[in-house]
């Protein structure tokens, strides 16, 4: 039975895990990118037969909540496919969660079981609700249990065969916390039957399908979002593949090159990071080796263009692209781990139009995609040989798309859930009785399907001549031309034209003014000459990609960070828009009070 067969006929993942674990027993399945820990699946398997018993000791049974609060580790595999064979629903919690937050996920997930690590024992227990029992996975911290002990612990009785036979479609497989932009988190009830349908129709896809079979995935983002529970754990499930996980997300860069996954997602701010990177190499060559990797280069975006506009390569063409990969193109792809990447996705936010012809150019086909918690990670999505910049490609096999009066985008397909947590009301706001969900996005849908999203609904700019506009798009122009920028909030609603609030990135800036790479003052970085000018430059360099209208006339760079979970971006960074506004209202009205081109400082 190969991998599609066995999701055709899988009833849950415990069923589709127990096939793979057989099929791959001695394969890889679980590694750190430190090396400090490495399962085969077989051992993976055996992991969780045990950690299932400890769980069922401490009273999880079918239907019950377990709460996770992990850094990516092999260890939150080991637990959440634990808690699947039970008929239990394992979630994530952010890691930068307050207690505050965690009470209200614990209080909407009724969870009694919470398995972290020592460094936040402290903050499960300020979250009170109704814990019983806190399990740490890196030893033992007071009035805990460690996990090597819960794998010991097994009631009387207990059948773990039998329970994970137990487990249907119908089950919930975990609960996804919205990330909460303009209130409280909502929990996305997902069902097996939709991880296993959001799973055939990425199998389905040829490049997602070929690059899952006993592939390489890397685990960087928050188990807490969907893409990294789809793309780094359930996928692994349906292919038996190896994970790497890595603690420390902002190390991912030079893990690549190492692991060199044949999956891999990326959020748009690594790719800029990416791009900056390479673009910085290149640009480094002089002489004969300059001359050569430019060429390189031109020769790959020459080619990209042609094929991405449905034209096939003149042979003349063709002959400078295989001698460009050959001297040039393949070692930049190595360069960044990427040359053995079958499918190479970008999602959870908008990116430029231009990075993607950018890893074109270099022969990466790097799909853009659209999906969110409520269709457990399915969607759209732009596919090798048919990617067109821009767009977020077309609807996965048994997805529906389709666009509202209005301009919204609503969506239908068997991996939509099964509702809010404890929120009738809301569920029925965001599915209706045809069974579409409102996403929220406005976009469109050209005659060959392919989907463009133009910006959130409720985010929106329209300017005070009545112009709408994308403050995303914008803000994307800017983040791509100017590597220094960390975060970027384009502001002009109600306005006669936008102005900009921009965050730095304090290990580019300090890397701009030769000094130590951490540890500088950011509020000291943004008053550097250098650092402003370089801003700049940037966003003079956006404004030329934007229509007029769109085009920021002022902007400030602050003298802080924002940080993910903080008052300014979510746990997945996106922006608190409505509270960032409201938080620097004075430095709004001032860019607004000025009559000409400021200094960007203040």
């Amino acid at each position: 039975m190969d991998a599609m067969d066995a999701l055709q006929s899988a009833q849950s993942l415990a069923e589709l895990f127990q096939h793979t674990a057989k099929a791959h027993r001695d394969r890889t399945a679980l590694r750190s990118s430190d090396g400090a820990a490495e399962l085969t699946w077989g051992q993976y398997a055996e992991r969780v037969r045990r950690i299932a018993g400890g769980l069922a000791s401490l009273g999880v049974r079918r239907g019950d909540t377990v709460a996770l609060m992990l850094t990516n580790r092999p260890e939150y595999h080991l637990v959440d496919t634990a808690a699947l064979h039970l008929g239990a629903t394992p979630f994530s919690v952010y890691n930068t969660s307050p207690p505050t937050q965690i009470a209200h996920l614990f209080a909407n997930a009724g969870n009694r079981v919470v398995v972290t690590e020592q460094r936040w024992v402290d903050t499960v227990r300020a979250a009170g609700g109704t814990v019983e029992h806190v399990v740490c996975v890196d030893g033992a911290a007071e009035d805990t249990v460690p996990l090597s002990g819960l794998e010991t612990g097994r009631p009387q009785g207990f059948d773990f065969e039998a329970a994970w036979r137990s487990v249907r479609p119908d089950d919930l497989a975990t609960l996804i916390y919205t990330s909460g932009t303009t209130g409280p988190p909502k929990g996305v009830e997902v069902e097996h039957r939709a991880i296993l349908a959001c799973l055939r129709g990425g199998l389905l896809l040829s490049h997602l399908g070929s690059a899952a079979q006993a592939g390489r995935l890397i685990s960087y983002l928050p188990d807490a979002h969907v893409a990294n529970r789809y793309f780094s754990h359930y996928l692994a499930m349906a292919g038996g593949s190896s994970i790497t996980t890595v603690a420390d997300p902002k190390t991912v860069a030079q893990v690549l090159p190492a692991v060199r996954p044949t999956i891999f997602m990326g959020v748009p701010a690594l790719w800029y990071k990416l791009q900056a990177a390479l673009t910085q190499a290149i640009t480094a060559q002089t002489g004969a080796r300059g001359r050569l990797a430019r060429w390189a280069v031109g020769t790959g975006r020459k080619a990209a263009e042609l094929r991405m506009s449905g034209h096939p390569l003149p042979f003349h063409l063709a002959i400078r692209l295989a001698a460009a990969d050959g001297l040039v193109l393949d070692r930049l792809r190595a360069r960044i781990g990427l040359d053995e990447a079958g499918a190479v996705i970008t999602g959870s936010a908008p990116i430029a139009a231009d990075v993607v012809r950018f890893f074109q150019s270099l022969g990466v086909e790097l799909c853009e995609g659209w999906a969110m918690s409520e269709s457990a990670a399915a969607g759209t999505i732009n596919s090798p040989g048919e990617i067109r910049p821009g767009t977020v490609g077309r609807p996965m096999s048994g997805v529906e798309v389709r666009v509202a009066d209005d301009g919204e985008l609503l969506l239908r397909a068997p991996t939509l859930m099964r509702g809010y947590r404890g929120d009738p009301a809301g569920t029925a706001r965001a599915i209706d009785v045809e069974g579409w969900l409102h996403t929220g996005d406005v976009g469109t849908v050209d005659a060959d399907g392919y989907v463009t999203i133009v910006d959130r609904k409720k985010d929106l700019i329209i300017n005070s001549s009545g112009k709408n506009m994308s403050p995303a798009n914008i803000e994307s122009a800017v983040l791509a031309c100017c590597p220094l920028v960390a975060s970027v909030l384009a502001v002009g609603d109600r306005r006669p034209y936008v102005v900009a609030l921009v965050t730095l990135d304090p290990v580019a800036a300090a890397a701009l003014v030769g000094g130590p790479s951490t540890g500088q003052d950011v509020s000291v970085l943004a008053e550097r000459p250098e650092v402003q000018a370089a801003v700049e430059a940037g966003v003079v360099r956006a404004n030329a990609t934007l229509s007029r209208v769109e085009q920021i006339k002022h902007f400030r760079i602050l003298p802080v960070l924002w940080l993910p979970g903080g008052a300014e971006l979510t746990p997945t960074g996106k922006l608190r828009r409505a509270a960032i506004v409201e938080r620097y209202a004075e430095e709004i009205e001032a860019l607004y009070r000025r009559q000409r081109q400021p200094d960007p400082s203040g």
